[in-house]
């Protein structure tokens, strides 16, 4: 059977050969490696946040000469909270000299439901909205699994302000303090 001139299998071949090939375009462009210059890796660093708990605006290029943690999480999120309290076992047992940070990473949270979720499980470091453009700056420099909530997302900082992303799944506190003792030597 013809159709316009063509025969409708032919047809049919063509547009499955063009859609195969805009596919092919589209997932080439996401797959793309980052190539950022380094100039722009690490920005957040510089970004402000605010902690629900004090209001105080902090960066974490203030702490520089320290190690930091800074976990990604969402409130609904049941890993997120037995990595946070993990967390709370080693702020127990430790100096000072580390900082934590708990950086909410879901859009659809806000300080009111953070700030609940902080005085509901006795929580006592920084907690912060992550806002969308801190959010996307820590997507490009550590890939989407920073705000993948149920994969307990942590990135270590250290004293020289390097930082890396530590392994999926929950740390426990001496897992936890591995890390802050090796991964900054």
């Amino acid at each position: 059977m013809f159709l316009w001139g063509f025969d409708l299998k032919i047809r049919r071949n063509t547009i499955i050969v063009i859609l195969t090939i805009f596919l092919i375009i589209a997932f080439a462009g996401c797959s793309e490696k980052n190539t950022e210059s380094p100039e722009t890796t690490g920005q957040w660093k510089d970004m402000e946040l605010k902690d629900v708990k004090t209001g105080e605006i902090f960066k974490v290029s203030d702490f520089e000469g320290k190690t930091i943690l800074i976990e990604s999480f969402a409130v609904w999120c049941p890993t997120c909270l037995k990595q946070q309290k993990e967390v709370k076992i080693l702020t127990e047992n430790e100096d000072e000299n580390v900082i934590h940070i708990a950086l909410d990473t879901d859009p659809n949270e806000d300080e009111q439901v953070v700030l609940g979720h902080i005085e509901s499980n006795g929580f006592n470091w920084y907690y912060a909205v992550s806002p969308v453009e801190y959010t996307q700056a820590l997507i490009d420099e550590f890939g989407v699994t920073v705000v993948n909530a149920p994969s307990a997302p942590i990135i270590l900082v250290c004293e020289d302000q390097s930082a890396r992303l530590l392994r999926s799944g929950v740390k426990s506190a001496d897992d936890l303090q591995n890390e802050i003792n090796t991964g900054c030597a």
